[in-house]
């Protein structure tokens, strides 16, 4: 849909040929990217998070280390003039917790530079974790550019426990993980970042010492 141009422009998107997932599709002013609104959203994300989203500032719900990472993801992306997946830790209020994966894409609207883009987000696993109430809060986990006929990574990383199951389990206050070896095996940075970052969201309490392997 470029036809030549850096990016595609919001009037080159016909709705009738995404209206299978047309409920989950949403559109974002970014021009400025530490505020970006959404413009339009599916009834499906309107109904995920209990609200009319139109109007409303897509960083709201994200916790604030978040909101300045996504910022600075937004930027990146417009630069690069390419898409930005993203991985995240969603929970409502009684602390049912799934993960979603949200793709943005730069668009133009009208001539000029990209100011916006259009946004897919679906819940990764089992929603029912949610008993029908919406998404309160949001952590960022992960990000990756997309980048044309780059095949994306084939990582699936494992769903989080639900928090109503640590705090059943009889030592659920002093739970701790603990990875301990001599030699631990070496893994990809990048894998390990991940793995700090789904520790964090989940709040696992690290020992002196621990290595994530």
């Amino acid at each position: 849909m470029r036809k030549g141009r850096d990016v595609p422009d919001q009037t080159d998107i016909d709705p009738r040929a995404i209206k299978r997932i047309l409920a989950s599709v949403f559109i974002l002013e970014a021009s400025d990217p530490a505020r970006p609104l959404y413009r339009l959203a599916g009834t499906s994300l309107c109904d995920r998070y209990g609200a009319e989203l139109k109007g409303t500032n897509f960083l709201a719900r994200w916790e604030v280390q978040s909101r300045g990472a996504l910022s600075l993801l937004l930027k990146q992306s417009f630069a690069a003039r390419q898409p930005v997946c993203i991985s995240s830790i969603a929970a409502t209020a009684e602390c049912g917790m799934v993960e979603l994966e949200t793709v943005l894409a730069p668009v133009s609207f009208g001539k000029g530079a990209a100011t916006r883009f259009v946004g897919m987000a679906q819940i990764l696993g089992d929603a029912s974790v949610l008993s029908g109430k919406p998404i309160a809060f949001e952590r960022l986990v992960a990000s990756k550019l997309v980048r044309e006929n780059e095949p994306m990574q084939n990582f699936n990383p494992p769903a989080p426990p639900a928090l109503e199951a640590l705090r059943m389990h009889p030592r659920a206050p002093h739970l701790r993980l603990v990875v301990n070896r001599e030699k631990p095996v070496t893994v990809h940075f990048e894998m390990e970042e991940v793995m700090r970052k789904l520790m964090a969201a989940l709040e696992i309490v690290a020992l002196p010492g621990m290595r994530v392997v």
